[in-house]
């Protein structure tokens, strides 16, 4: 008997992809949510953009956070960036006295393959402080923003 085949997305090569990133602390502990770390992570996304790598929307929680980025040179790689963006914060961490690990190994990525796939995404993003209960409404939330305004 013949075996039916799983339905596979097509393979999409894009010349500069949209990636959804997720990073999460170490051991989910909730040490993201500080003034400090939001200037920060503000601060080397754009500077990111010397180097190619434009940082869209973001929310970040309080043991993770969420973005989408692109990178218009091939000089850099999602994971150097990643691994850049763990340390920079790691170091405003040390600076207040967070002791590490900071991180999870690795972190979470997908391609986005439309428009309506990333305006999905950033809304269930978005509501993500909504339905911690951390704020009324995603726009009422701090920790949230856009660096950069990324077209699909």
């Amino acid at each position: 008997m013949h075996q039916p085949r799983l339905h596979r997305l097509a393979r999409i090569h894009l010349k500069h992809p949209l990636y959804f990133v997720t990073l999460c602390s170490f051991e989910r502990k909730p040490i993201l949510l500080r003034p400090t770390t939001h200037e920060a992570f503000v601060q080397f996304c754009e500077k990111g953009a010397d180097r190619g790598a434009f940082v869209g929307r973001y929310v970040l929680m309080p043991d993770h956070l969420h973005l989408f980025v692109t990178f218009s040179l091939g000089d850099i790689s999602l994971s150097d960036w990643a691994k850049s963006l763990k340390n920079t914060l790691s170091k405003s961490w040390c600076s207040a006295g967070v002791t590490a690990p900071h991180w999870q190994k690795g972190f979470f990525d997908h391609v986005m393959r439309s428009a309506d796939s990333y305006d999905q995404k950033w809304n269930y993003v978005a509501a993500n402080p909504v339905r911690a209960g951390l704020a009324a409404t995603p726009e009422a939330w701090p920790y949230q923003g856009s660096i950069h305004e990324l077209h699909f």
